[in-house]
């Protein structure tokens, strides 16, 4: 399912991050020392093997909120954008620092003149933040900084599961079309 806000498009599927050839930059919902972990974070990292975590390293450690960008080894994409979502329930305000991730990602990509951007569904696993409430975030986040992305035209999120998708969906067309 695709929407429109302000000439970019937004996008929702199903499927792995790590194989998302038509976008320029995929972000990993990273840990704080932007090293291997599970979920996203482990995905990304042994698809773009060990030297990935040679790259992170120095720009760690992240604080809840913040994004940093490295290039994206043995993936089809120019770069990956490390965000560290906040951890729900402990790191607060945790609806703004989830929006700062989203907005920071976009700011990097917009920076680096990327066409389009791949995001997880951040901090929703592990990090326990409420995946309806997280999409509303996100997408409020998003919709908000369209009207500043001048090179970013695209920007897609990747879902584990089709109810997370449809969940998605259902929120997105409350805020995309309102």
């Amino acid at each position: 399912m695709a929407f429109q806000a302000n000439g970019i498009e937004i996008e929702l599927t199903r499927g792995d991050i790590t194989q998302q050839d038509d976008i320029d930059a995929i972000v990993n919902a990273a840990n704080a020392e932007l090293r291997i972990g599970g979920g996203v974070a482990g995905a990304i990292h042994r698809a773009a093997g060990p030297e990935l975590e040679a790259e992170t390293a120095p720009l760690a450690p992240i604080k809840p909120g913040e994004a940093v960008m490295t290039s994206a080894p043995n993936l089809p994409n120019r770069h990956i954008i490390h965000c560290l979502g906040p951890v729900y329930g402990v790191d607060e305000p945790a609806d703004t620092l989830l929006a700062n991730c989203y907005r920071g990602a976009l700011d990097l990509a917009e920076e680096a003149g990327l066409e389009s951007v791949a995001f997880p569904a951040i901090s929703t696993g592990a990090f326990g933040f409420p995946m309806e409430r997280a999409a509303e975030v996100a997408s409020r986040a998003v919709l908000a900084k369209t009207g500043e992305l001048e090179s970013v035209r695209r920007v897609r999120w990747v879902l584990f599961s089709d109810e997370d998708r449809m969940l998605h969906e259902g929120v997105f067309e409350s805020i995309f079309n309102a």
